[in-house]
């Protein structure tokens, strides 16, 4: 007669059942986002198209993130009732679990750098979650740890696991979603997808959908100044440590275990001067208020097209709208934060306005 170990729980079981029907539920009422047009002079050949992550519940692109991350920690049975959530997150992606906790009755914890701005604190509050502050932003993940540790939660680790909860193949990802809204435009597959790399969980599912469904578009990985991410891809390894970076969102001090170097065609090191003049350019040409990290994809964008261009080479690029202008206005839409942080955005900005006019690559300041 055989052993049994039975840790089979119906009560808990169902418990799941029912959270991930409501997280399922939450996507099911959402349209998908809106893909704008850049406004750019006809006789290039050349398009470029915004997707609109801003439009979703939370605000920004990590909400397709922490919806992914709940489902998979549901899946997983690491998630049950009662869990507290604990999360390291430079602000948007504690933001989209904030909410997703409440939609779950859970309580939520967010470890953050005390740099973060105060209008994500402000909304990761107003969804019931908590913020827990830490002056060196690189102890993040430890505090967290300690604290799941401590409270019996959950750790929901987005820099680790982004690129395996999101499912790469399909399931209205952010890859399918592209080239789904593309379908019917002049150029339907896009020479380039340019995106940041926070977690890195958005490139590796872009990089990945486009070589499965033998695609021949080429993503662009646009890393502001401080992150560790450009030099290890140069180098070729994933080791190294940086400062840190001054645009949310995107760069980090270390290279995540989410960041695939393998499944991206190019790294572009931008400026945070540049970041700052691509959100104003964003206001200025299309009348988009969107944030920092955006701002960094409009400038990887341009340089881009400028080679496409030069080249006479028609086609699209795709990057993407993370967030919108509102989450920052004590910190890139200040003036007197920028003077303090010692950024001189107008050389950039000019040189937006001239690709504009010319075609030529933006390159004012850019080192």
């Amino acid at each position: 007669m055989g052993q049994f170990a039975d840790r089979c729980d119906p009560g808990r079981r169902a418990w799941i059942a029912e959270a991930v029907r409501v997280v399922e539920a939450d996507a099911n009422r959402s349209a998908d986002t809106h893909l704008h047009v850049f406004p750019l002079p006809a006789a290039w050949g050349v398009d470029l198209y915004l997707k609109d992550e801003s439009v979703h519940p939370t605000g920004s692109l990590k909400h397709r993130l922490a919806r992914s991350l709940f489902l998979y920690g549901l899946a997983n049975g690491w998630i049950c009732e009662g869990t507290t959530i604990i999360e390291a997150s430079s602000g948007s992606t504690a933001v989209s679990e904030a909410y997703f906790a409440r939609l779950l009755g859970l309580p939520f914890v967010a470890v953050m750098p005390a740099s973060t701005s105060p209008e994500k604190i402000a909304l990761i509050e107003f969804y019931g979650g908590r913020c827990h502050l830490v002056d060196d932003p690189s102890s993040i993940y430890a505090e967290s740890r300690r604290l799941a540790r401590e409270c019996g939660g959950h750790f929901m680790d987005q820099f680790t696991y982004a690129e395996r909860a999101t499912d790469w193949r399909g399931n209205n990802n952010i890859a399918e979603a592209i080239f789904e809204q593309m379908a019917l435009e002049r150029y339907p597959e896009p020479s380039w997808v340019v995106v940041g790399a926070g977690t890195g969980g958005t490139s590796a599912t872009i990089g990945r959908y486009a070589r499965y469904r033998r695609f021949a578009t080429r993503v662009a990985v646009v890393d502001p100044e401080g992150s560790a991410f450009f030099d290890a891809y140069e180098r070729g390894d994933t080791s190294g440590t940086a400062p840190g970076s001054r645009i949310e969102g995107i760069g980090r001090p270390r290279v995540e275990p989410s960041f695939l170097p393998s499944v991206i065609d190019r790294m572009i090191r931008v400026p945070d001067a540049a970041s700052v003049a691509g959100m104003r350019w964003a206001a200025e040409v299309a009348g988009l208020g969107v944030g920092g990290s955006t701002g960094t994809n409009l400038w990887g964008a341009a340089l881009l097209i400028a080679e496409m261009v030069e080249r006479g080479e028609r086609g699209s690029v795709v990057t993407l709208i993370c967030d919108g202008a509102d989450r920052y206005a004590h910190t890139y839409g200040s003036d007197a934060w920028l003077t303090q942080q010692g950024l001189d955005v107008a050389p950039y900005l000019a040189g937006l306005r001239a690709f504009r006019a010319t075609g030529a690559s933006p390159t004012a300041g850019s080192g």
